[in-house]
């Protein structure tokens, strides 16, 4: 299994100062970066095998590479273009998602508990899966996960009126895909490039190909499990008052540098 973690993008509705702008994936909560969080979770659970897919300043991430002298060393990708969506974003790292095997396939900038680790990658049989948090707060910001019959019909911030549907949550921004759901999202992803919607986000590509349903898609409910994903200063502010202390302990690291957000 392949973990390929997404942190190009510049995390511009932070509105962070200039001199504070960095990686999101560097901020840091409960002395660690949520980068070493993710390598160590992943490492819990047995994937040794990560891709990077980097971007802004992404210099900084690899000087945290360096400081946690992880290994095996992560391999890294640059999208050059990491101000246009994140659909190019997936689309610089097709040789990953291509080459065989199962991938996981994560945003970078979320913190997240043991539990929800374990509900992505819990068993060994090939499948693909979405995870689904009922408990999500109105408005247009989640990334809305809709279900019919247990089969995702919908992966949108803003959903149709006239949608049919059982359940809502949210989707928690990781997925899980075997070997042919990899080759055909990364097939969806180039379309996108190809036709000029290099703007647009990764989801969009994800969708079609739950909406294709020409594979099984295993919805998995993380809804008793804790995270958040970092989107503004007042999710900085959330995850270190109310998400921290749920978390179930892992490994600690170094606490040299300066925390984000605490």
């Amino acid at each position: 299994m392949r973990a390929i973690i997404l942190a190009a993008g510049r995390g511009l509705r932070l509105q962070l100062p200039e001199d504070r702008q960095l990686p999101k994936c560097l901020f840091r909560f409960g002395g660690m970066s949520l980068l070493e969080r993710h390598l160590r979770l992943l490492r819990n659970a047995g994937v040794t095998e990560i891709v990077l897919a980097l971007g802004f300043r992404h210099e900084l991430v690899e000087a945290e590479l360096d400081h946690l002298a992880w290994r095996p060393r992560p391999k890294i990708i640059v999208n050059p273009g990491f101000d246009l969506g994140s659909v190019l974003t997936v689309h610089t790292v097709s040789e990953a998602m291509t080459r065989g095997g199962e991938i996981l396939l994560m945003d970078a900038d979320v913190l997240y508990d043991a539990r929800i680790m374990s509900a992505l990658v819990g068993d060994r049989r090939p499948i693909n899966r979405v995870l689904l948090d009922r408990e999500f707060e109105a408005g247009d910001e989640p990334v809305k996960l809709c279900v019919r019959d247990g089969v995702p019909v919908e992966l949108r911030k803003q959903i149709a009126p006239d949608l049919q549907f059982d359940v809502i949550g949210e989707s928690v921004g990781f997925f899980r895909f075997d070997a042919t759901g990899a080759r055909r999202l990364a097939a969806l992803v180039a379309a996108y490039v190809d036709s000029g919607r290099s703007n647009m986000p990764h989801e969009e590509a994800v969708r079609d190909l739950f909406l294709e349903r020409s594979l099984k898609i295993e919805v998995t409910d993380v809804t008793s499990a804790p995270w958040i994903e970092i989107d503004y200063v007042e999710d900085v502010a959330r995850a270190t008052r109310e998400i921290m202390p749920l978390l179930e302990p892992i490994a600690a690291a170094s606490t040299r540098r300066q925390e984000i957000g605490g």
